[in-house]
């Protein structure tokens, strides 16, 4: 009996200690990069004023859709309408039509005084044709030449006079109504307007509150259009190309993959993730989608059909099986995923292989 016993334990130790072996096996592989992300809205942007004051009216809600110029929120600021009043008064006042007076004044005296140098002319020569005629002194000559030359500089004085308060109201009335444009698209800056056709998707401010232009009051974005925003480890950065196509599972739809396809590659890393963002496109995409739901994707880079694979636990320091002999052996190896990896040469379908200690 006790002989027995022993040969059995020693049977059952055996059989213990063989080592179980597979054969590398023909299938589909396909090597795909991991990602995640959040769904966005096409155009998404969250909105800023370019002012400072209080939200007076918030013009839209949630859900709302809008177009390219659609009012959302009216900010005021009293500081602003007095500045506004100030620039009209002062438009008003150096506006050029009403300014007309002091340029007709400016006329008038420049007409006086033409007409007293036609004058001081005329008395001129009188003077010269009695002087011909050996009548009257040349003191009195020289005094009618004396008063005609500074009635013709007066008048010439009068004229320049003229031209540059014409040009100084010009100047002045153009520049009141420079200010007054920018004061009607300063206050035109209180009514904050969509950029993008779109929806209302979030307000994040209620009226009465203090409005920045670091504030952000709402996003807005495409109503219809979604991208998938994705973040990729800079290892397998340099593996994804426009074009490319993405497996994509969704938070709110667990048993549903849906089809993408890579679109932009933003080409600077993040420091301090470092990773780099990817969008992509649906292809076919859920009748329901919101922004900001999260999502796990597969980037595809390649499939192959008909490969020679084994499990990737098999393998040792990426290029080493042990044979079921015991002997180690070099490979090549290909395309890989979670599980699985191509065995490019070194085995054939055949070689049957045990576990290697890891």
């Amino acid at each position: 009996m006790k002989a027995t016993s022993i040969a059995f334990l020693i049977f059952i130790v055996n059989c213990n200690n063989k080592q179980e072996t597979i054969k590398p096996t023909k299938q589909t592989i396909t090597e795909s990069v991991y990602a995640s992300g959040i769904i966005k809205s096409q155009n998404q942007y969250k909105v800023f004023s370019t002012v400072s004051g209080i939200l007076q009216k918030v013009l839209v809600t949630e859900n709302d859709e809008v177009k390219i110029g659609s009012p959302l929120f009216s900010i005021v600021n009293e500081s602003q309408k007095l500045v506004e009043k100030n620039v009209i008064l002062a438009s008003d006042y150096n506006g050029f039509t009403i300014n007309q007076g002091k340029l007709k004044d400016a006329q008038a005296l420049a007409d006086l005084a033409k007409q007293k140098m036609s004058n001081d002319e005329l008395m001129l020569n009188r003077q010269l044709n009695l002087w011909n005629q050996e009548i009257g002194s040349k003191v009195e000559l020289e005094q009618r030449k004396l008063a005609f030359e500074s009635s013709q500089t007066s008048y010439q004085s009068a004229l320049q006079k003229y031209d540059d308060l014409k040009k100084s109201l010009n100047f002045v009335a153009q520049q009141a109504q420079n200010n007054l444009s920018i004061s009607y698209k300063n206050s035109n800056d209180y009514i904050v307007k969509s950029s993008i056709n779109g929806k209302i998707y979030q307000i994040n401010i209620n009226k009465g509150e203090m409005v920045s232009p670091q504030t952000p009051l709402a996003i807005v974005g495409d109503k219809n259009v979604y991208i998938l925003e994705m973040q990729v480890d800079e290892y397998s950065i340099v593996s994804i190309k426009k074009g490319m196509k993405v497996l994509v599972v969704l938070n709110s739809y667990k048993d549903s993959v849906f089809n993408a396809i890579v679109t932009k590659i933003n080409p600077i890393m993040n420091a301090q993730s470092k990773t780099f963002t990817i969008e992509a496109t649906f292809t076919n995409s859920p009748s329901i989608l919101y922004p900001s739901i999260s999502f796990e994707a597969n980037i595809v880079i390649e499939t192959k059909q008909n490969a020679l694979l084994i499990p990737r636990n098999y393998l040792l320091n990426d290029s080493v099986v042990m044979l079921k002999s015991g002997k180690q052996k070099i490979i090549k190896t290909g395309l890989k995923d979670f599980q699985m990896i191509e065995i490019i040469s070194g085995l054939n379908k055949d070689d049957e292989l045990i576990l290697p200690k890891q």
